[in-house]
């Protein structure tokens, strides 16, 4: 066909397939359209995307309408206008739309966050300020119950956050006590790290010219194995106070500093591998313990990983690894975690404890797979 303008208004053919090249498919096609060979006209070898585009807009043109006068080519713009300020229109409500439902996810995530941490937060130091009443843990399943349901998958943006405000409401005045307690400990903590910044400005101030070697970044002595292994100890028995005192960044720090000085050790014998071996292994699991308290999960898992080189049936390290893939909501990967340190380690509390919260939300996960695919499906 020619188009909307006919044969004149045919600048280019697109064919696909090899047999574009033999002349007389050529000759044909320039017969059939009136183009001679001295005209100005191009055969293409290729289909491309743009190509068809611009043959389904010609195509839509003339199937709308054979356009030969000028009033019928008003009334088309006119219905081209129209039907770009509807698609126009339709793009502004989806991308509204889009928003809105962003939002929403939003407040769903931050009611399951709050939920899962007060859940973990009985585990906690302040733990045991939490409510320990039946009637506050069915509270919690309630949300969760309602998280996962078809009145919260419908709800509106307004509906959610008004969930999110209640829950937070009904937590501050059953966890009050729990609340302020955390609350106090981490004002605490910033008020010690501040202390302690400046207490480390003056030392560092009045230290002279870096005699202080047990302390020095930079260490490339080569001291004796013991003498080595009396300066990692002292930093590892430094960040267990730090530790035990709930300041944990600086007691990582020290960990990882002990760590340093553990990569120093030189002419091995082999018992002395072994006590260099278990210390990294100790310093590593506690590294991991201090990051998953700071909520640093990325640094508690690459912890607890280094940790598992050192000794792949570690329970520790395994019962940490999986402790940090189920508060990241990896629970398919925390469940092979805790069989393989329960295979282990069989009469492990902790093991056990932490499996039961991973197949509780497994099995929420599970409802709400299934909500949402007999929604989709019917």
């Amino acid at each position: 066909k020619a188009g909307v303008a006919g044969k004149d208004g045919i600048d280019a053919v697109e064919i696909t397939g090899g047999g574009l090249r033999i002349p007389f498919v050529q000759e044909t096609i320039r017969n059939a359209i009136g183009k001679g060979e001295d005209e100005d006209f191009a055969f293409s070898r290729s289909l491309d995307d743009t190509s068809l585009a611009f043959g389904a807009s010609l195509v839509g043109i003339a199937a709308s309408s054979n356009v030969n006068d000028a009033d019928d080519a008003e009334t088309m713009d006119a219905d081209r206008h129209a039907r770009r300020t509807e698609l126009l229109e339709n793009e502004t409500a989806m991308s509204r739309r889009d928003v809105e439902l962003l939002r929403k996810d939003e407040f769903r995530n931050q009611i399951e966050a709050h939920v899962l941490e007060l859940r973990s937060a009985r585990h906690s130091k302040h733990g045991s300020l939490l409510p320990s009443s039946e009637e506050f843990s069915s509270y919690l399943d309630g949300v969760d119950d309602w998280l996962f349901s078809e009145e919260c998958d419908e709800a509106s943006c307004e509906r959610m956050e008004e969930e999110w405000d209640a829950v937070r409401s009904k937590t501050r005045e059953t966890c009050g006590k729990y609340f302020a307690a955390t609350k106090a400990e981490a004002e605490e903590k910033d008020r010690e790290m501040e202390r302690e910044a400046r207490a480390a400005a003056a030392e560092a101030a009045a230290a002279s010219g870096g005699e202080n070697d047990d302390e020095a970044d930079h260490d490339t002595r080569r001291l004796p194995t013991k003498r080595r292994m009396e300066i990692v100890l002292k930093n590892k028995n430094e960040a267990n106070e730090l530790f035990s005192d709930g300041n944990y960044r600086h007691a990582a720090a020290r960990y990882a500093k002990a760590l340093t000085h553990c990569a120093k050790f030189f002419d091995l014998s082999p018992e002395e591998e072994r006590e260099v071996r278990d210390t990294k292994l100790s310093l590593h699991l506690n590294m991991a313990l201090c990051y998953i308290k700071l909520e640093k999960l990325d640094n508690a898992y690459q912890s607890c990983d280094e940790a598992l080189k050192l000794d792949g049936k570690s329970v520790k390290a395994l019962y940490r690894r999986a402790t940090v893939r189920y508060q990241k909501r990896k629970f398919e990967d925390a469940v092979k975690d805790l069989k393989e340190a329960e295979s282990l380690a069989p009469d492990d509390k902790a093991v056990k404890k932490l499996q039961v919260l991973v197949d509780k939300q497994m099995e929420k996960q599970k409802k709400k797979e299934k909500a949402m695919a007999k929604k989709m499906f019917g």
